[in-house]
């Protein structure tokens, strides 16, 4: 698959999403502490706000060698740090929706806008500073096209309107998922589950 296209394709569905949304559900809640507002702002910050910036940013050496091993990562971090940057996450979500006002549709669009710009004049193999370290572009690129798929689902959930997403987006996210699961330890389970011959442990998340 081509993870410029699909990740363009998530940016658009997620900006139709958000231009269908009533105004008057943007305080509504959202996921967990968060309003529907606070959710798009964390979305448009992780997805597409900071893409320019990183694309910009070369890194020295390549620390994360695939997208699955940035969310696993994330996993080992200790207790503090998770803390620290749940909270850190929240501030910045609220920040952000704050920010894109009465009109969040048109705020999306120009964000996608910057984003798909600074992708064109970025190559494959380019390593670029992460949060997590040193990646490719054609490796980190994928996670925000999870971030969102992931989350326009949740903003479409909140909102109660659909959100479409085309079958490659959400295979390559669904594989994404699966290839964390993997690389967390729980390929065989995952596996078993989706193949009817296991189930899954309650409330269990690979990220």
């Amino acid at each position: 698959m081509d993870y410029r296209r699909t990740y363009r394709s998530a940016a658009i569905a997620f900006a139709d999403l958000v231009s269908r949304i009533p105004p008057a559900r943007l305080d509504a809640p959202g996921l967990g502490e968060w309003t529907l507002r606070d959710l798009l702002g964390h979305t448009v910050s992780s997805a597409l706000r900071q893409v320019p910036t990183v694309l910009a940013d070369r890194a020295p050496t390549l620390l994360v060698p695939g997208p699955e091993f940035y969310f696993a990562l994330v996993r080992s971090a200790s207790d503090e740090m998770v803390a620290a940057a749940r909270k850190a996450s929240t501030d910045d979500a609220r920040v952000t929706g704050a920010a894109l006002g009465d009109q969040p549709a048109t705020a999306v669009s120009g964000y996608i806008g910057q984003a798909t710009a600074a992708l064109a004049g970025a190559a494959d193999d380019d390593v670029v500073a992460t949060p997590a370290g040193g990646m490719r572009v054609r490796d980190w690129l994928p996670t925000r096209t999870f971030e969102l798929v992931v989350h326009g689902r949740d903003a479409a959930t909140a909102a109660g309107v659909p959100i479409d997403l085309d079958p490659d987006t959400l295979a390559e996210t669904a594989a994404l998922a699966a290839r964390v699961a993997v690389a967390l330890g729980d390929g065989e389970t995952v596996l078993g589950a989706l193949t009817g011959r296991g189930t899954l442990p309650a409330a269990y998340s690979m990220i």
